[in-house]
């Protein structure tokens, strides 16, 4: 199940190798909840740790994300896995920064708001 977040770039931390295999690397944004701004941490893995390399702290983003949760000897976490983030204004990032060159946009799974006006749906129903 996917979520967006909106808000303001507050930290971003390096990537992190975390075995031979798998690096992941986090980031932070403030966002806007009635009087108090919440500070939302969010998880980048593998190919998608560089998505954060052009973007800078105090930018305005996007970010589409899915749950995660596991429990480990009786104790429970949650993940919030970005795999996409835009910037505010509408452009997305795959690992270019503020931009979206043309070919990045077939590299990370469409969403609903996406579909184009010339799309023919034969389902019936």
């Amino acid at each position: 199940m996917a979520y967006k977040a909106e808000g303001r770039v507050h930290k971003i931390f390096p990537t992190e190798q975390k075995t031979a295999t798998f690096s992941a690397r986090e980031f932070v944004i403030e966002v806007q909840d009635g009087q108090y701004p919440q500070m939302v941490k969010f998880q980048l893995t593998q190919d998608k740790c560089a998505i954060m390399d052009d973007y800078n702290e105090g930018d305005q983003v996007v970010v589409d994300f899915d749950l995660r949760g596991r429990e480990w000897n009786d104790k429970y976490f949650t993940n919030l896995n970005a795999w996409r983030v835009a910037n505010a204004g509408g452009e997305s990032a795959g690992g270019s920064g503020g931009g979206n060159a043309p070919d990045d946009a077939s590299k990370y799974p469409p969403s609903a708001t996406d579909a184009s006006a010339d799309f023919d749906d034969d389902i019936p129903f």
